[in-house]
Parts: C-alpha cells; structure tokens; sequence
C-alpha cells in the first residue's frame, strides 16, 4: 500500500504521482490531508483502489474506467463526469451536478447532495449506472436522464424537510429514478410518470442497497427498517421536446 501526504500539494503533481505508482503497478493507495485538489482519478483506468483522507475538489473520476474511489468525508462537484464504469464512495455530503452523462459504474453517497445530480445519465451498450442517495436531493434530480437508475433514499430526514427539490427528472427520456416516500406530483416535469415498483424493481433495489450498504459500513437491515414505500418515477415521452425541433 502507498501512502502519499497530499498537505500543500499543487493538483497536478498529486495527480502524477496517483498516475506514475498505478503504472508501476501498485493497487492500493492511500491519499492523505486532501484539502481541494482537483481531478483526482481521471481518467484512471484498471482496478486500482484510492482512499481519500480530506475533502477532494471538483471533477473527481472524470472519465474513469475501473478504479475505486472511497472518500472519508464530503465531496464537492462533478464526481463522475462521463465516468464509464468503477466506484465511487463518499462517506459524508457532496456537491452538485454528480454523475454528468455517467455512463456506467456506481456513485454511493452517505449523506445529501446538491442540485442535478444525474443529468445526461445513460447507460451505454451492457452498462448501467446507479447513483444511490442516503439523504436529500437538490432540484433538477434525474434532468435530461436517459438511461441508469437513482435511488433517493432520504434517511435521517428531519420534519418538513423536502426528499427532493423541484423540477425532478425534468427533460427525462430514460432511466429509472427510485424516491423513498410520498413523491408530489407538483415537483416533477410534465415528462415524468409516477408509479409504483414491482417485483423487480424491489430486486433492483435490493440489490443497489445491499452493495451500498456494505460499502458504507452501513446495516442494511436498519435502512430497510425505515421503510421501503419507494415511488418509481419513469419518462413518458422518449422525446420530451420534440415539438421544439424541426427533425
């Protein structure tokens, strides 16, 4: 295992040094005293696993193909950009626009997050990415979705606070968006549909709660015991602007 003390690191050669020790062949990496470097694991391909100590700045597993990241604390924005498959674990809160156009692999987050998380989500060819939420959620959740599956779970939510902000899975055309809970109709864009899981979603659910609990150190039996009255939120139009283009 490699240890690197990142305290007054410029990002760039954080980033080289993450890079050099993955091609020489280490697996496990350790980063500590993190405090808003950029760019952490872009681009990163194989099965490398990175642990973060400190809070990470933005863009952290743009377009990374493989590896593993866990966070032991909060994260800020763009995790997952055009991530195409690996994991992503944060242990505390994070930031907004998660998972831009992800198109395959997992993002857990403990606590909440901000605003558009999972916008332009797809799935590409056999992939499928999950984005699973313990807390609360931001507006425009699930925007111009098109493919994967968020989970919205709302634990530990205090009374009179929303699950979910506004405008929820507005533009969405496809993908699957799971919220614990009542769900209004009032939040969601004209494209959404609401409907109530079957067997197999509650599989699909299961399945995504059982890995994100074990990789939060989390018992699963405690998440279940709040409940699982899950809305299943699907597009009712492939083409939810269509009217606004000439083709």
């Amino acid at each position: 295992m490699l240890q690197i003390n990142a305290a007054g690191m410029y990002y760039r050669d954080l980033n080289k040094k993450v890079r050099d020790a993955i091609a020489l062949g280490e697996t496990e990496i350790v980063l500590k005293n993190i405090n808003g470097q950029y760019y952490i694991g872009d681009g990163l391909r194989g099965s490398a696993r990175i642990v973060v100590e400190g809070v990470p700045g933005n863009d952290m597993a743009a377009f990374m193909d493989g590896p593993t990241i866990i966070v032991k604390g909060n994260g800020q924005d763009n995790i997952c950009n055009t991530m195409n498959s690996g994991k992503v674990v944060i242990h505390g809160n994070a930031g907004d626009v998660l998972g831009y156009g992800m198109r395959g692999g997992r993002l857990f987050v403990k606590g909440d997050v901000g605003y558009r998380v999972g916008i332009h989500m797809k799935g590409v060819k056999k992939q499928s990415p999950v984005i699973v939420v313990g807390g609360s959620a931001g507006d425009f959740f699930g925007e111009y979705m098109a493919g994967g599956t968020l989970i919205l779970l709302g634990l530990d939510q205090k009374p009179g606070k929303p699950i979910v902000g506004d405008y929820l899975g507005t533009g969405m055309h496809g993908g699957v968006i799971y919220i614990r809970g009542a769900v209004d109709e009032g939040l969601c864009g004209k494209e959404v549909g609401i409907m109530e899981p079957d067997a197999e979603d509650m599989k699909a659910i299961n399945d995504a709660l059982t890995e994100y609990c074990a990789d939060l150190n989390m018992n699963l039996d405690d998440v279940i015991g709040k409940g699982l009255n899950f809305k299943k939120l699907l597009p009712v139009s492939l083409r939810p602007y269509g009217n606004l283009y000439a083709y």
